[in-house]
């Protein structure tokens, strides 16, 4: 199997997984050695929603580094169905379309490669739900 391909087959990379505090029940995106709640180490696997709604957005014109193929595009605050709040990239749309409050979700797509014949790297982003391919 390519390293490309196992990458990308990682379940962990192909979905959204944040940890859940069990001490105070926060839910931590993305995953960190302590709940920024009250501290604790006892942290859970937490598998988060894959929808939600978008409540604020901004379009990058000047991206930083790296990502100068990709501009303009978006950057969503994403409120998922469990009250949890990610930034994500916004794709699959038209930016004269976005609107605060539209549905979205998670897709995993690409996001960068290092040169014509390097790896390609992938993350999640989010989409609005009427998109039909």
């Amino acid at each position: 199997m390519s390293v490309p391909r196992y990458w990308r087959e990682i379940p962990q990379r192909t979905r959204l997984e944040g940890q859940k505090c069990g001490r105070c029940g926060t839910v931590n995106y993305p995953p960190r050695a302590r709940c920024l709640k009250c501290g604790s180490t006892s942290l859970e696997q937490y598998r988060l929603p894959e929808k939600g709604s978008l409540i604020s957005f901004t379009i990058v014109r000047n991206p930083p580094v790296g990502f100068e193929r990709n501009a303009p595009y978006a950057l969503g605050l994403i409120e998922l169905e469990d009250g949890t709040r990610i930034t994500a990239q916004i794709t699959d749309v038209e930016l004269d379309d976005l609107r605060i409050g539209m549905p979205v979700e998670s897709v995993f797509r690409k996001v960068s490669e290092d040169g014509d014949a390097g790896i390609i790297r992938y993350a999640i982003k989010f989409r609005p739900i009427f998109y039909n391919p």
